[in-house]
């Protein structure tokens, strides 16, 4: 498994991606902890560092090209400075960015995670402040996003859902997307917080555990009703695979030939941020 892990890996740098989905960006501020607030028993934080990165489909979409993919990226953005900023982010990484539609109606999606350390002790997120909007695009926007994406499927290699719930994956775009992808032969990727039964018959679904656990109905205390579970998304979604992420348990994967596959996390005494760990697989 290793060596094919590694062979398909090594094939990226000749592979095209189309990514679709809510694109964000992903804040983090970084503060030191000097003193408690005298106006509230809160930690006052001095400012030590802010950047930001592609977060979402976007993060999808950086790390596929950060091993050499060809993306282009589909969705929507605010016209404000953050989208500007995505825009230029994607596009400093090689991706095709005209898929990115200006929505002037909404907010571009972005996620300030603030972080406190002092010289005691370790740093620690303290909250996060998300500004986004999950209306649904207008029917022009969503004509516009259709036309774009059925106009690029044929000259891709596979197409990624990235689907947060924030009004850009709708029923008529999925619906485009998977008959596209059918009709051209493409590898179908989803990763939905939605309901998986919306998608018709992709390639793989990639639900985190608590996501397929909504879908079944029940909990995974143990690898049989985790079996049981990943094998009834695989009947519901018709997909070739169903990969469940499970945390510090690491995945499972599912195949429709009966196969399943248990994937041990590694390293795990050194992770202390899981953001964009979904987006990763």
């Amino acid at each position: 498994m290793k060596a094919r892990l590694h062979q398909s890996l090594s094939r990226f740098d000749v592979t095209s991606l189309l990514v679709v989905g809510d694109v964000m960006v992903d804040e983090f501020v970084l503060g030191e902890v000097q003193r408690i607030s005298r106006e509230a028993p809160v930690p006052i934080l001095e400012w030590m560092s802010h950047r930001q990165v592609p977060g979402g489909a976007a993060n999808a979409a950086a790390n596929a090209a950060s091993l050499g993919g060809r993306v282009t990226v589909a969705g929507l953005i605010g016209a404000d400075g953050a989208g500007d900023s995505l825009r230029t982010l994607l596009m400093d990484q090689g991706m095709d960015t005209s898929g990115l539609l200006v929505d002037p109606l909404r907010p571009t999606t972005v996620k300030t995670r603030i972080s406190a350390t002092s010289k005691q002790s370790v740093t620690q997120q303290v909250v996060r402040l998300d500004r986004l909007s999950r209306a649904p695009m207008d029917a022009a926007t969503e004509l516009q996003l259709i036309a774009f994406i059925e106009a690029r499927i044929p000259d891709v290699d596979a197409v990624l859902i990235s689907d947060y719930e924030s009004g850009v994956v709708t029923p008529p775009v999925i619906a485009a997307i998977c008959a596209a992808a059918h009709r051209h032969g493409k590898i179908l990727a989803v990763d939905s917080q939605a309901d998986l039964g919306h998608f018709q018959a992709p390639t793989i679904v990639t639900p985190n555990q608590p996501e397929a656990e909504r879908v079944v109905g029940y909990t995974f205390p143990d690898v049989e009703t985790l079996t049981r579970g990943g094998r009834e998304i695989l009947a519901r979604s018709q997909a070739t695979y169903v990969l469940i992420t499970r945390g510090a348990e690491g995945m499972a994967l599912f195949g429709a030939d009966g196969q399943v596959t248990l994937i041990p996390a590694y390293n795990r005494s050194a992770v202390f941020d899981v953001t964009g760990a979904g987006d990763t697989v």
